[in-house]
C-alpha cells in the first residue's frame, strides 16, 4: 500500500510528474482507460510524449459514433502507438438485443443499465484484471457525482489504485493543453457535444446545460453507467 507522503507527492505534482511516479512506485500493471474524450486525450498525450510504461486501452460498446473511431486512429498515426481495444463478448449482446430489442436503453433506466453493463463495465472488468493502478480522466467539474472522488482512490472491488489525475482540472484548463500541444481530439466537441459515449445515448448540449445532460437525456438519473463507483475506503491509512 501508498503511504501518505507517496499519495501527496502524487497529489500535488503536475500531471506528467504524476505519471512518472506511479510508474516508479508500479513497475507492471498500470493502466489507462481512455473513452477518447479531451480529457482522456491529454493524458494520452502525457503518457505518450514521455513514453511511459502505461498501458492505453479503449472500449468499443459497438455503438461509438465514427468521429471516435476515427479519433481512434489519428491518435495511432500521431503518437506511434496501437490503442489496445476491448470488445463486449458477443453472446451477451445478442442475448440482449434478440430479448429486448436493439435500442432496448430507452425504455427502462434498468434496460439501459444492463446494456451499459454488458457492452461497458464487462469489458472494463476484462481490461484491468491483474492491474495495479487504474488511471482515469475523470473531473469533478463532470458531475454532481464526480465532486466526491478524490485523486487518488483504492477500488477494494478490483482491488487496485484509480488514479484521476485531472479530477481538479478545469474544463478551460484542458481545452488550453489540447490547443497548446495540438492533441488531436473529437470534432463532435465543436458541435456541443462535451461528454461522448455511444451514439444513440449521446446528444449535443445547449449553451447553459450541464456538461453530462447529452448523456441519457431520456433519463433523470445521475448520468453514470457504472464505470466509475465512489469508494468510501480510507486509502490513506
Amino acid at each position: 500500500m501508498l503511504t501518505r507522503n507517496q499519495i501527496q507527492r502524487i497529489e500535488t505534482s503536475n500531471l506528467t510528474d504524476a505519471l512518472k511516479e506511479i510508474t516508479v512506485l508500479f513497475p507492471s500493471g498500470v493502466r489507462f482507460s481512455s473513452s477518447l474524450g479531451m480529457e482522456d486525450q491529454v493524458i494520452t498525450d502525457a503518457i505518450c510524449s514521455n513514453a511511459l510504461d502505461i498501458e492505453i486501452f479503449t472500449l468499443d460498446t459497438g455503438r461509438l459514433f465514427y468521429e471516435t473511431y476515427e479519433l481512434i486512429e489519428r491518435t495511432n498515426a500521431r503518437y506511434h502507438t496501437r490503442l489496445k481495444i476491448y470488445f463486449p463478448d458477443y453472446s451477451t449482446v445478442e442475448e440482449l438485443v434478440t430479448e429486448k430489442g436493439i435500442n432496448c436503453f430507452y425504455e427502462s433506466v434498468e434496460n439501459r443499465k444492463q446494456c451499459c453493463f454488458i457492452r461497458k463495465v464487462e469489458p472494463l472488468n476484462r481490461a484491468l484484471k491483474n492491474a495495479t493502478v487504474w488511471i482515469t480522466g475523470v473531473r469533478a467539474e463532470q458531475s454532481a457525482n464526480r465532486k466526491q472522488i478524490p485523486m487518488m482512490e483504492w477500488d477494494e472491488q478490483r482491488n487496485l489504485y484509480k488514479f484521476n489525475p485531472l479530477i481538479n482540472w478545469t474544463y478551460d484548463e484542458v481545452i488550453h493543453y489540447i490547443r497548446q500541444r495540438e492533441v488531436p481530439y473529437n470534432p463532435l466537441h465543436d458541435m456541443g457535444y462535451v461528454s461522448i459515449g455511444c451514439a444513440p445515448c449521446t446528444r449535443a448540449i445547449s449553451p447553459g446545460e450541464d456538461a453530462r445532460a447529452g448523456r441519457w437525456w431520456w433519463e433523470t438519473s445521475q448520468k453514470e453507467c457504472g464505470l466509475h463507483r465512489i469508494h468510501k475506503t480510507d486509502y490513506r491509512q
